[in-house]
């Protein structure tokens, strides 16, 4: 029985959950819009998030996500705000304060320091339409008449959740305005598993002097010496004109000298792999992987755009591996 009781308080908190955001689903209007279209807007102001208590965490949440897909923001605590670090609003600036009853006193400091200068917008996040902070901000969105999970409707629950939600659908909102892509997401998130998973062959290639480059009319005897010098298993022949002609293993060098007893004195282009595979720069160093498995080879020449023959890297298995990209 005790068992049941828990999973029932546990179902009912998840429910009234549920119903706030289903809510908060039917509230996005015009208003919204507007609030994305400001936030788009700020182009040479910073993006300053507050609020006070449970609706300060979520603030705080909002800033974070808002700076980790491509707009760029912070969170101003509001009780600093009003000894000192109210500074740190400025003209061009976009304020976004959220409260759910839009009336906390120490919100009501930072919405008459917007409200004096012409330059900064204010944006509320509020289910009271007659709040202070409704009726003084440059775009107000109104949060549903939501009902908290708990007894006597008095823990931050079902509003919290809500607010997150509203916050989250901005971030996305704003991010696929500004066609922010998985490749700038791995920028700013250098350490996380998914920049793990995003890095390009570009990211990973062997270029410059390292690069195993030959020409196309050498003999197989200084070619030899190039593979060995390298210590990288292949070579990239090349034209006189810097296109790539072929490719050469060192797996290829000992069957042909297995069957050409004078190899040494052999040209190149008589006995590479014509048209070797080639991936653009920005492959995803997995899909990369994914070819070399399925080709049962060790490394790929590396192209940028169209210009395929225009080898500017390689890219190994071993340097995919390395980088724990599986």
């Amino acid at each position: 029985m005790y068992k049941d009781k828990i999973q029932k308080i546990a179902k009912e908190v998840i429910h009234f959950e549920i119903n706030a955001l289903k809510n908060l689903k039917n509230n996005i209007n015009n208003s919204f819009s507007k609030v994305v279209k400001l936030i788009l807007s700020c182009k040479q102001g910073k993006i300053i998030i507050s609020g006070v208590g449970k609706s300060g965490i979520i603030a705080r949440k909002w800033a974070a996500t808002l700076s980790s897909t491509g707009t760029s923001s912070f969170f101003l605590d509001a009780t600093n705000a009003s000894h000192g670090d109210m500074g740190q609003i400025t003209s061009n600036d976009i304020v976004i304060l959220i409260s759910n009853s839009g009336e906390s006193d120490e919100l009501k400091n930072i919405i008459q320091y917007v409200s004096r200068n012409k330059n900064i917008k204010l944006i509320g996040i509020t289910s009271k339409k007659d709040s202070v902070l409704y009726k003084n901000s440059d775009v107000s969105f109104q949060m549903p008449s939501i009902k908290e999970a708990g007894p006597e409707n008095i823990v931050p629950t079902s509003s919290t959740s809500a607010q997150l939600a509203l916050g989250d659908a901005i971030a996305i909102a704003c991010m696929k305005f500004k066609n922010f892509t998985k490749f700038d997401f791995k920028k700013i998130h250098p350490s996380g598993t998914l920049s793990v998973k995003l890095k390009t062959v570009g990211d990973l290639m062997i270029i410059g002097n390292k690069l195993p480059v030959v020409n196309e009319n050498i003999k197989m005897k200084k070619a030899l010496n190039v593979i060995d010098n390298k210590k990288l298993g292949v070579l990239i022949i090349q034209k006189k004109n810097g296109r790539t002609s072929g490719i050469i293993t060192d797996g290829d060098f000992k069957r042909i000298a297995k069957k050409y007893p004078k190899f040494e004195s052999l040209e190149l282009k008589k006995i590479m792999k014509k048209d070797p595979i080639s991936v653009d720069k920005d492959t995803l160093a997995a899909s990369a992987l994914s070819i070399m498995n399925t080709k049962k080879i060790t490394s790929l020449c590396v192209h940028k755009g169209k210009n395929q023959k225009k080898t500017i890297g390689l890219i190994h298995m071993h340097d995919i591996l390395k980088s724990n990209i599986n």
